[in-house]
Parts: structure tokens; sequence; C-alpha cells
């Protein structure tokens, strides 16, 4: 396994010289940095839903049909790992566990925005344009007054005689 690999798995924090060992790349350290806390597609979504305010776990769980709970239990793990998401148990009974952005992760917003008015822009037509193309492709043309025929295969049975 990989040092970086293992620094991640271990829980420890990902810093900017994980990502950035050659002189060469300097310039991309904050990126490939960043990049490693938030560079799945649930982690960005998470922060994205908790920027509404904290949330409880089903809350963020029935926010999303695609996302399943050991995936969420995962990513706020690894977020709060990061210093990204706060973990709070509320002492009510019974107890609840609420979610929230740290600083850290209040500081994600404008990147977090930006990138849903980026998908808004540019993904959601191009997805309405395939999805829209691939609904035509599939109706089979119709023509007034003809039924569609049925070929029989001719089994074993019949070819031995």
């Amino acid at each position: 396994m990989e040092p970086d690999r293992a620094r991640r798995s271990a829980g420890g924090p990902i810093t900017g010289t994980d990502a950035c060992d050659s002189r060469d790349g300097r310039a991309l350290c904050p990126v490939l940095a960043a990049v490693g806390v938030i560079g799945t597609e649930w982690r960005l979504a998470i922060v994205h839903r908790l920027l509404e305010g904290p949330q409880r776990f089903s809350e963020i769980l029935k926010s999303n049909p695609r996302l399943n709970a050991k995936t969420l239990s995962a990513t706020l793990k690894f977020l709060e790992s990061q210093g990204v998401v706060q973990r709070t148990v509320v002492s009510t009974r019974p107890f609840s566990v609420v979610y929230s952005l740290t600083e850290m992760g209040l500081g994600l917003a404008p990147a977090a925005r930006e990138l849903r008015a980026w998908g808004e822009r540019w993904l959601l037509p191009r997805s309405s344009a395939t999805n829209r193309a691939a609904a035509n492709a599939r109706r089979p043309p119709t023509i007034q007054g003809e039924l569609p025929r049925i070929v029989l295969a001719e089994t074993d049975s019949h070819r031995t005689r």
C-alpha cells in the first residue's frame, strides 16, 4: 500500500505536502490537496447539503435516493476526520446526532455553489438533450393499419422429419 493511501485510510488529515512531492507540481499542490478532501461525488454533495444548515443522518440520507447508509456513514466519518464536518450528539431522549459544517467546511460554500451553477449551465442541458434523443430512438416507427409480423422459429424436431 502506498504511504499516501495508508495515511488516508488511517483517517489522518491530508496535508498539502502529501500530494506535492515533486517540485514541478507545486502550483497544483493546493488543488490536489483540496481534491483529496472533497474529491468524491458524495463528499461534495454532503457538504452542499449541509450548507442548508445542521442535519440529522436520516435527513441527509433521504436527500438523495442513490445514497445509501453505509456510504453516508463512511463519508461523514471521513469529512469529520478532515475537519470539514462536526458531529454533535444532542442529549434528548432518544438522543440524536446532528451534523454541521465547521468553519473549514463553510469555506467550501463558494466552490460548492460554483460547481452547482456550472453543472446547471453545462451538464443539465446536455443530459436533457441526450435523454430526449434516447427516448426518440427507442420508439418504433408506427405504420397505420399494419400489425407486426411474428416469425416462428423452426424447432429441431421439425427439421429431422
